[in-house]
C-alpha cells in the first residue's frame, strides 16, 4: 500500500473547492510553487516522493480509473455519485487518474521535480524540440500524432511516449494543467481549445523576431 498517500476522496468532501482538491495531489505535497522541493535538507531520495508511491502510480498506465486499488489513496477528485451507482467514474476522475499515472512515470528516478506550474504540454515539447539530444523532425512527428489523437486510449498511449522523452531530458510539466487538458480532451466540444493551446505554445518556434524599423 502507498506509504504516504492521502485518504481517498469521499462524498463528504463537498466543503472543499476544486482548488483545494488540486492542492492535495501528490506533486504539491513534495514540490513548492517555485518548482523546487519543499524539503531543503537531506538526500535527493528524502526530498522526492517515495519510489514505492511512484510505482503505485505507474500501475495505472493503460488501465481505467478505479481499477488499481492502491491508487485510491492518491485520488483527490470528488467521487461522482451518479457514475458510481452505475459502476463508472466521471471524466474528471479518468483525467486525474491518467495524470497521476503519467506523473509516476515522469518522476521515476529523477532527482529534480518533474511538476512545474505554468509549463503546459506545448511549451514542454518545445523545450524537447530545442534540446541538442533530439531530432526536431522526430519530435514534430510525435507531437502531431498526439495532437491528432481522437480517443482517450490513443491519447494516453501517445502521451506516455512524450512523457518518457521529457523525462530523458529532465523537462518538467504542469500536471494540474495536463489533468485539465485531458478532461477537456474527452469532451469533443472543448477538445479544439486544448489543441489550439498546445499548438500555439509548441509552434512558438516558428515566430521570428520582428525586424527593426528602418532608421529615418
Amino acid at each position: 500500500m502507498p506509504s504516504r498517500g492521502t485518504e481517498p476522496s469521499s462524498r463528504l468532501d463537498t466543503a472543499l473547492t476544486e482548488e483545494d482538491h488540486t492542492r492535495q495531489r501528490i506533486w504539491h505535497r513534495y514540490i513548492a510553487a517555485d518548482g523546487t522541493w519543499r524539503r531543503t535538507s537531506g538526500s535527493p531520495a528524502d526530498k522526492r516522493p517515495p519510489g514505492e508511491d511512484l510505482a503505485v502510480l505507474r500501475k495505472g498506465l493503460g488501465r481505467p480509473a478505479g481499477t488499481v486499488l492502491e491508487m485510491f489513496a492518491f485520488y483527490t477528485c470528488p467521487i461522482d455519485d451518479f457514475a458510481a451507482r452505475r459502476g463508472e467514474v466521471s471524466l474528471a476522475q479518468e483525467a486525474e487518474h491518467m495524470a497521476l499515472a503519467l506523473y509516476g512515470l515522469h518522476q521515476q528516478s529523477q532527482d529534480r521535480p518533474m511538476h512545474r506550474d505554468a509549463v503546459g504540454l506545448g511549451r514542454a515539447m518545445l523545450e524537447l524540440r530545442r534540446h541538442d539530444r533530439t531530432s526536431e523532425a522526430a519530435v514534430d512527428g510525435r507531437f502531431q500524432q498526439t495532437f491528432s489523437a481522437t480517443s482517450s486510449q490513443a491519447l494516453q498511449l501517445r502521451l506516455r511516449g512524450l512523457i518518457t522523452q521529457l523525462r530523458d531530458i529532465k523537462q518538467p510539466l504542469d500536471y494540474n494543467q495536463l489533468a485539465n487538458d485531458i478532461l477537456h480532451w474527452n469532451r469533443p466540444d472543448s477538445r479544439t481549445r486544448v489543441r489550439r493551446r498546445w499548438g500555439l505554445d509548441y509552434y512558438a518556434w516558428t515566430q521570428k523576431p520582428a525586424a527593426a524599423p528602418p532608421r529615418p
